[in-house]
């Protein structure tokens, strides 16, 4: 009888691929991206960096000799200047004025186009329009065509109701430049609405109305909680960006009058073309900059908080 010795059955070998190919395979994935990431650098980082040294230089455009460094001097005249603290509330009651009542609007104009009716696709479009119009040219056609007080369209309006030749932009001009803040962005809160009541489960509203709840009750209870992540993304956005609001202080009331519209990027232009002085106002920018991002960043965290209670309550 002959014994067959068998060997061993070999173990099939796991193929290890080199770690500097999964480095190169990464890389190659990134190389795409690299032109966008270096304009972004080019475009925001660079300058950013210059900025950051105007602010400890001494320099004004008027002044021969160029600049020279002056240490924490800029800084301290920002902190110590009434004209900057009042921008500064003045830009946070213009965003925050502006953010909540378009947001109000928003949510109210949602309902309504969530309803179906004859005529809704055209209602809509209508409705985003002016949010598709640049701010320049929104400004533009508020400041004379609108708010005019002998011929403008808004005195006409509320001519039934006792208002005759009213000169909005100097005897109203905050409340002016934030209605037409307002009325650009109000769109933009009704689209992000419109899409969070869109994607309401529907069995959820008939389950309410066989229950018997009312309308006041269902948005209360069902419709309002449903919408919270979609307006605290609206705020969050419309704050990011109507606190850089530019174009209709510049158009409408060019800051004034006095400094009763400036806000923090007109002050900036101020100290840099008026005044001249291009280390203030780097050290105006670094500390709004700054500021910035400590409000997005803490208003971030509190919606990821907000978002993973939701999904954890799921």
């Amino acid at each position: 009888m002959t014994v067959v010795e068998t060997g061993a059955a070999s173990t099939p070998r796991v193929g290890v691929r080199p770690r500097g190919l999964d480095r190169r395979e990464r890389w190659l994935r990134r190389l795409p991206l690299l032109p966008a990431l270096i304009y972004v650098v080019v475009v925001t980082q660079i300058p950013f960096v210059v900025t950051l040294w105007y602010s400890f230089q001494s320099y004004f455009w008027n002044v021969p000799g160029g600049a020279r460094f002056n240490g924490l001097h800029n800084y301290s005249t920002v902190f110590t200047n009434a004209a900057f603290r009042g921008s500064l509330v003045r830009s946070v009651f213009m965003t925050a004025i502006s953010v909540i009542v378009a947001m109000i609007l928003g949510t109210a104009f949602a309902l309504l186009l969530d309803r179906k009716f004859p005529g809704r696709g055209v209602v809509r479009t209508l409705i985003i329009t002016p949010f598709l119009v640049m701010p320049a040219a929104a400004a533009l056609v508020w400041a004379s065509p609108m708010l005019d007080p002998n011929f403008g369209l808004m005195n006409y309006l509320l001519a039934p109701f006792g208002v005759h030749h009213v000169a909005w932009l100097s005897q109203y001009p905050l409340a002016s430049v934030i209605g037409v803040m307002i009325w650009q962005w109000t769109p933009f809160m009704t689209l992000i609405v419109l899409a969070g009541l869109q994607g309401q489960p529907p069995d959820t509203l008939e389950a309410a109305k066989v229950d018997g709840a009312g309308a006041l009750a269902t948005f209360r209870e069902l419709t309002l909680p449903h919408l919270r992540p979609y307006i605290e993304l609206g705020i969050l956005l419309g704050s990011i960006y109507l606190v850089n609001a530019f174009d209709a202080v510049r158009l409408l009331t060019n800051g004034g009058p006095g400094t009763s519209t400036t806000n923090l990027p007109f002050y900036l232009y101020q100290q840099v073309n008026y005044a001249f002085d291009v280390g203030g106002a780097a050290a105006a920018g670094v500390v709004t900059v700054i500021l910035t991002i400590i409000i997005a960043t803490l208003a971030l965290r509190m919606f990821a908080r907000v978002f993973q209670f939701e999904e954890a309550g799921v």
